[in-house]
């Protein structure tokens, strides 16, 4: 279980995050939403071990990622969103690098790798973006980690390798692991991201699984327009809207929507999601 408390953190003088708490417990895939400049990025490098908060404490299993610890960061894998063209091929650098994880597995990144249509064979630095990106995404899942920390994954992936991203990811994560995916393509994810936490200028908007989003919110896809809408947006034949949902009524969540309503009423929302 990951468990942030009140996380600070500030480039110079430039504070980016504050007091930010949330919980991410295993066995499941979050959608890590924002704007641009939240510091979506930097709460993942936070995460990660990469950067050293201001303030506050990151605990990762009992463990704090920022001292680097052999064991954790065998079990974690922080994938940026540019990835790195490497001088090698595809094989030799897993060959190489996989190593540095406990429970990688080579048979499990040739298998994926062939899923994604990649030659093994073929030099990283050769590679297209999407070829490259796909690389990296093989290698991530064949570490068997723990806890992964992606970074807008499917930018540079066409939509049929956006398929394949979402088909590996629900196949080679094991229900031990806990994945945040941060992105900005939500229809990209949106069938397999759950729990959403929306992080705001210095706060956790939501941090909440879409039945506890369904249980409060209701997504309506009619024409008529409901009086208690928090957003409304029109579509061909009618509009997708959103509004409080007392009665506990059963709807399917559209994120771009939710998104947009949680970023029309923050407040709202918020209270909404912490009683």
């Amino acid at each position: 279980m990951i468990t942030v408390n009140n996380l600070s953190f500030n480039y110079g003088q430039k504070e980016v995050l504050k007091d930010i708490s949330m919980n991410v417990r295993e066995g499941s895939i979050y959608g890590f939403l924002g704007e641009n400049g939240v510091g979506k990025t930097t709460l993942l490098t936070l995460l990660s071990g990469l950067k050293k908060p201001r303030r506050g404490s990151i605990d990762v299993d009992g463990r704090d990622p920022f001292q680097r610890e052999p064991s954790l960061l065998a079990e974690q894998f922080y994938l940026p969103d540019e990835v790195s063209p490497v001088h090698a091929k595809a094989i030799d650098f897993a060959r190489e690098n996989g190593a540095l994880w406990k429970n990688f597995d080579m048979g499990k990144f040739t298998a994926i790798l062939l899923e994604f249509e990649v030659d093994l064979n073929q030099r990283m630095d050769s590679m297209s973006a999407g070829q490259l990106k796909k690389t990296w995404v093989s290698f991530a899942l064949a570490c068997n980690a723990r806890h992964y920390y992606m970074d807008e994954p499917t930018n540079g992936l066409d939509i049929p390798s956006k398929a394949q991203f979402r088909k590996a990811i629900t196949k080679y994560t094991t229900e031990e692991a806990a994945v945040i995916i941060s992105t900005h393509q939500v229809r990209d994810l949106e069938n397999i991201i759950d729990p959403i936490i929306i992080l705001d200028k210095q706060d956790v908007l939501v941090n909440a699984s879409l039945q506890e989003i369904t249980s409060k919110l209701y997504f309506d896809y009619r024409a008529e327009l409901h009086p208690d809408a928090l957003y409304v947006e029109n579509t061909p034949g009618g509009s997708i809207q959103v509004y409080p949902n007392p009665d506990g009524a059963d709807s399917k969540v559209h994120l771009e929507a939710f998104f947009n309503a949680v970023h029309a009423h923050k407040a709202l929302v918020k209270s909404m999601f912490n009683q």
